[in-house]
């Protein structure tokens, strides 16, 4: 490590002093601290969601052989009965593995996937009804109770604790990875709008007048030519259309660069030479106002009745794109007051690079506030899949969501298990990443030391 890095480090000191302070500050916040652990099982069952909810065997001995369905990536199993000499054929997707007599078998602790339709118990079964088995003599009994439905079933007889399960990861997923999105845009946005406002960045003007001239040309040349790529990748997959979305801006910021060393080139004169600051912090704020006004709900719906097929990376993608706002404010207004200590005036005065003052220096110190954003993100993401699963819109109908269980409900509102469960799910995960915000809110806010 180099004399000036020592040197910065040393002067950063108190704030990483207070980082360790603001963790123990948070473990005092009970509610916020009891939610971090709630939030650590939710991941957990997202994880190990296929092992808890799977309507296949995690270990089964049948006929002489040892099979492990519930890992395998295999499509069938494909051996001879050892007393009958047949040939047997077991296809993953179809076998009742309910049925089979085994010499040993160990279970899911529940033993239904969430699209398996367990034709005895249609009609919205609750909890606590009488639920029927049929054997392979097609004799109707009781529901054993390792099978039984312990949450009910819905219209078409599948297991609503199944797809509580597994909506778990939908959930979940949506709000890390949208918001891992939103997070990238909005630090990287408000913080070069915080440390330059608008008088600190300088460009030759006729650099800057190309750069200005180059949006128009870098916006017809990578979404305008490329809009049937775009089309079509949207009407493959979600991730061709992720993919073309990455050339396109790959497109438009490689015209700009070209535009901008056109610029510099031309920047000889007494006027095209002349440094002009650059109003980046108004250009950004602006822009922010603007996304602000676009409703979200009726942008992803008007994509979804653009596409054929629509998957998840979609919902990821344009939930991500508009949800940086809140970020990019709260390290805006941190970098302004940042921008002015003295560990970054040090930075600068020893000769470091802009963008190194910017991300290794002053983005570390000064995106604390922004992480209760993104809690508060993260559960407003979650929100917004839940109100489009239960609309009909977001996610393809063979993908089971809270939402999609709530929306149900209302096909029978007798079947108050379709609601009530989904609905405390919903609720139970909004209002922990809540109390967590809440708790990093109070724990990064030096005003509150006690």
């Amino acid at each position: 490590m180099s004399t000036q890095e020592k040197e910065i480090q040393t002067v950063q000191q108190p704030e990483f002093s207070f980082r360790k302070y603001s963790w123990k500050q948070f473990k005092r916040n009970k509610p916020a601290l009891v939610s971090l652990y709630v939030l650590s099982v939710f991941a957990m069952i997202a994880l190990l969601a296929p092992y808890i909810a799977n309507e296949r065997p995690l270990y089964a001995k049948y006929k002489g052989q040892t099979f492990y369905p519930a890992f395998t990536g295999e499509t069938n199993y494909r051996f001879q009965d050892p007393q009958s000499g047949d040939s047997i054929n077991l296809q993953l997707d179809i076998t009742d593995w309910k049925r089979l007599e085994y010499e040993s078998v160990f279970w899911a602790p529940v033993p239904w996937s969430p699209t398996t339709k367990d034709k005895a118990n249609r009609r919205w079964v609750g909890p606590g009804d009488p639920q029927r088995f049929i054997t392979n003599e097609g004799d109707t009994l009781h529901m054993p109770s390792r099978f039984r439905h312990r949450l009910g079933t819905n219209e078409s007889g599948e297991d609503v604790l199944a797809g509580l399960i597994h909506g778990t990861r939908i959930s979940l997923s949506i709000g890390f990875i949208s918001m891992g999105i939103a997070s990238i845009i909005g630090l990287f946005l408000g913080a070069v709008a915080g440390y330059f406002g608008d008088n600190r960045l300088q460009l030759a003007r006729g650099r800057y007048y190309m750069i200005i001239l180059s949006l128009p040309f870098a916006w017809f040349y990578a979404f305008h030519v490329r809009a049937y790529n775009l089309t079509d990748a949207m009407g493959d997959s979600g991730f061709s259309f992720l993919i073309a979305l990455l050339i396109s801006i790959a497109v438009f910021a490689f015209v700009i660069v070209i535009f901008g060393t056109i610029g510099r080139l031309i920047s000889k004169g007494s006027f095209l030479g002349k440094q002009i600051f650059v109003p980046l912090d108004t250009m950004i704020s602006r822009g922010i106002e603007i996304l602000n006004s676009i409703p979200v709900m009726i942008l992803i719906i008007s994509l979804a009745a653009m596409v054929k097929e629509y998957s998840i990376i979609y919902v990821m993608v344009i939930i991500g794109l508009t949800s940086w706002t809140g970020i990019a404010r709260f390290t805006r207004a941190e970098f302004l007051k940042i921008r002015s200590m003295d560990y970054i005036s040090a930075a600068r005065v020893m000769g470091f690079p802009e963008k190194r003052i910017i991300f290794r220096h002053a983005l570390i110190n000064g995106m604390a506030p922004s992480l209760v954003s993104i809690a508060f993100g993260i559960a407003a993401a979650i929100l917004i899949e839940s109100g489009l699963s239960f609309i009909g819109v977001g996610l393809p109908q063979d993908v089971i969501t809270w939402g999609k269980l709530l929306n149900q409900g209302r096909e029978n509102f007798h079947a108050w298990w379709l609601i009530v469960f989904p609905g405390l799910a919903i609720f139970l995960v909004v209002t922990v990443y809540n109390l967590i915000g809440e708790g990093l809110r109070d724990a990064l806010d030096p005003k509150l030391k006690r």
